[in-house]
């Protein structure tokens, strides 16, 4: 089970949003991630609860910010429910689209799960709900993702085979890499693994 911590920045400006601490693993069902955030002073910003089953869909997600909470699932494309902080007003929303995403680094992982991208594989459209801070605002994105390069390197967790996938934001063009080894982004736009206590957990490879 993958424990470690996440420096999370403003991926333009580079400043800086806080930390995320983090545990997650593969299951019988799937994988799961949880986390809780901090911010650059120290004092609890929210958390993050993101259970996937084993073709990588959402199954279900447990988001918590700046008092506004939401929870969602994959049903009729994805469906979710937004809570305001005062707990009295909520508003469901659904859109046709394959997963959520949002800042948190599990949203990138849970993402290549649903994939399943080979180097030999097409870039691959995605039509994703983003929950965007502070307040979890949802905001409908399309990107496409595409595998270019598989390698392993040599680290003090042993060999870990890190992929690095190009991603586009289609409305801007704007271009992009995500570096993953197994369940653990290892650098992203916005994101730096900055402690892992154990190696990534081994997914099969795709079929």
């Amino acid at each position: 089970m993958p424990r470690g911590r996440y420096s999370l920045h403003d991926p333009h400006d580079h400043t800086p949003f806080g930390e995320e601490h983090f545990h997650c693993a593969p299951g019988p069902s799937g994988w799961r991630y949880v986390s809780q955030t901090t911010a650059p002073g120290g004092d609890h910003r929210g958390s993050v609860d993101l259970a996937v089953d084993e073709l990588g869909r959402p199954i279900r997600l447990e988001l918590h910010a700046s008092s506004w909470q939401v929870r969602g699932a994959a049903l009729d494309g994805v469906t979710w429910v937004r809570t305001d902080p005062t707990g009295t007003h909520a508003t469901e929303g659904n859109v046709r689209a394959h997963a959520f995403t949002g800042t948190s680094p599990a949203f990138l992982v849970a993402l290549t799960r649903l994939l399943r991208l080979t180097p030999a594989s097409p870039e691959t459209r995605v039509r994703l709900v983003a929950f965007t801070d502070p307040v979890l605002a949802p905001l409908t994105v399309d990107q496409s993702w595409a595998l270019r390069e598989t390698t392993p390197h040599p680290t003090d967790l042993g060999t870990l085979t890190v992929d690095a996938y190009e991603v586009t934001t289609l409305d801007t063009g704007e271009r992009h890499t995500v570096h993953i080894a197994g369940d653990v982004v290892l650098a992203a736009p916005g994101i730096e693994l900055e402690d892992l206590d154990t190696p990534p957990s081994v997914f099969p490879p795709a079929t």
